[in-house]
């Protein structure tokens, strides 16, 4: 059953069971061009998995990235969720029973995998900055030479103009979407210092300084967008 996103939040930004309830419908009506990321996304997973290896997808909420990668190739690859809010933990557990799904706190422990490919879909950004690097070098460190990062994140813009141009195009096409104006900005307050996202040369910048090779973006839209990155 899918529920209608009429989160209200009353402080600071939690993964909590309301949002839980309605997490996919929210993300569809909120990130530009939804679909086209989770399809993209997808793909390059699919092209770099090795049968045998790990598909890790960390801050896996309720499974929604990696329900079409099972579909692809079903039990060729294992596949890990690693989430540390209760209420998604315990949905993702019903939504993608293939995948084991660990409670790790990347900020100070990371799984004991070799993986083909790793996701981390809307995920830094909601993870202190002094903790990104130390986290995206256990991914570099933790992936199978051949494999894959693929990273998406709500970015800043390269300056004050783009930024505010990208904000008020984003604001705009979530009132599109049946947000009210009120919705929008409870959201927004309530986000603030808890979703920190960086420019698109910074998130780059974390990919090579860990290591990654031929790190490119692959799917950009207004203040989101995706990169990939290769070890060799």
């Amino acid at each position: 059953m899918t529920f209608k996103d009429e989160v209200m939040p009353e402080g600071k930004w939690e993964f909590d069971e309301e949002v839980t309830k309605v997490f996919d419908e929210m993300l569809e009506r909120s990130i530009p061009d939804y679909d086209g990321m989770r399809r993209s996304t997808t793909e390059l997973a699919v092209t770099f998995a090795s049968p045998g290896t790990h598909i890790v997808d960390l801050g896996c909420s309720r499974g929604a990235a990696l329900k079409p990668i099972y579909e692809e190739l079903g039990e060729k690859v294992f596949y890990s969720g690693v989430e540390v809010s209760d209420p998604m933990r315990e949905a993702a557990i019903l939504e993608i029973p293939f995948a084991e799904i660990l409670g790790t706190d990347l900020r100070h422990d990371y799984p004991e995998h070799h993986a083909s490919v790793t996701l981390a879909v809307l995920t830094l950004q909601f993870i202190p900055i002094e903790y990104r690097q130390k986290i995206i070098q256990n991914v570099y460190d933790s992936t199978k030479p051949g494999g894959a990062f693929l990273l998406v994140e709500k970015v800043l813009g390269g300056d004050a103009f783009a930024n505010e141009l990208f904000i008020e195009t984003y604001l705009r096409r979530k009132g599109e979407n049946g947000y009210t104006p009120d919705q929008i900005n409870r959201k927004r307050e309530s986000l603030e210092g808890v979703l920190v996202p960086v420019t698109e040369s910074w998130n780059r910048e974390l990919l090579e300084s860990a290591g990654f090779k031929h790190v490119e973006c692959y799917w950009r839209q207004l203040n989101f967008a995706a990169w990939v990155g290769v070890r060799v």
